[in-house]
């Protein structure tokens, strides 16, 4: 069952993509009238204190009135955030064994450049 009360059929194809302490569900389902739609779940995995886990999980519905609309903006987005920024992930280069390949510049940029800490925990509610 899920969390809003309705109960959801077994999946009819899934696919499952591991990031570090996310982890993101992609499941194709089947509404009553055995239409297909998809389900995008995040799971991120949080250790609390006494060293267990927990993990929080946050799901989107997509129905395939929206697939084009999704889609071309998904690409839109994700086009600018590379076209911007590059491919590069930029907390990587906070990392204490990070060498950049021109240590000179990396001197400089880290000078202008927050701290670590201002990139650590980012999730789908910041953005």
């Amino acid at each position: 069952m899920s969390d809003n009360g309705t109960i959801e059929k077994e999946e009819i194809f899934s696919k499952v993509l591991r990031a570090g302490r996310r982890t993101y569900f992609f499941d194709v389902r089947a509404t009553k009238a055995n239409d297909y739609y998809l389900t995008i779940t995040e799971s991120k995995k949080f250790t609390n204190e006494d060293g267990s886990f927990h993990y929080k999980k946050h799901k989107i519905y997509l129905y395939k009135e929206d697939f084009a609309g999704f889609n071309e903006i998904l690409k839109e987005m994700t086009d600018y955030i590379l076209d911007e920024k590059g491919e590069e992930v930029i907390s990587e280069r906070h990392q204490k064994n990070f060498k950049k390949e021109n240590e000179e510049e990396d001197t400089v940029e880290s000078a202008a450049t927050p701290s670590a800490a201002a990139f650590t925990d980012i999730s789908f509610d910041d953005i």
